[in-house]
């Protein structure tokens, strides 16, 4: 039995949450903290313009969150312009080692040019967890390590 290399779409957050480029950055804090989340898909218009990080929206307020005004602030102004974008096809080995290499924490996926899924460090690590399970359960592994 030959077994074929994951696409990133069988590991990524499909239909993520996404915020406006127009909108506060102090809108985008709130927003990653109750969803418990920290890369934000960046859309103008439902087009995919960029993405948002937690780190990216430090690095702009300093660590006090003080300056600039993040209620003037505008998620544009803090978002990562280009950011990692892939294919939902493309190969999961491919994907990780592009961010692992380029200190990444996340890939943006798109079907056809449109926000379909977004993949992070975190999905990295369940999805590395749940591989572990696998190989320990088929080489006859009990449950104590």
């Amino acid at each position: 039995m030959m077994i074929r290399m994951p696409a990133i779409k069988s590991l990524m957050t499909a239909f993520p949450y996404s915020i406006s480029a127009g909108a506060p950055v102090n809108e985008a804090v709130a927003f990653m903290r109750d969803q418990q989340i920290r890369h934000l898909p960046v859309t103008d218009d439902g087009e995919l313009v960029g993405v948002i990080s937690d780190r990216d929206i430090k690095l702009v307020l300093g660590p006090d969150f003080a300056y600039p005004d993040p209620d003037k602030l505008t998620v544009a102004e803090a978002m990562i312009r280009e950011p990692f974008i892939v294919d939902l096809d493309e190969r999961a080995d491919k994907v990780l080692e592009h961010m692992a290499e380029h200190h990444v924490g996340s890939a943006v996926v798109t079907r056809l040019g449109k926000l379909a899924g977004v993949f992070t460090t975190s999905d990295a690590c369940k999805a590395f967890a749940d591989y572990l399970r696998e190989q320990f359960r088929r080489a006859g592994g009990g449950d104590a390590a």
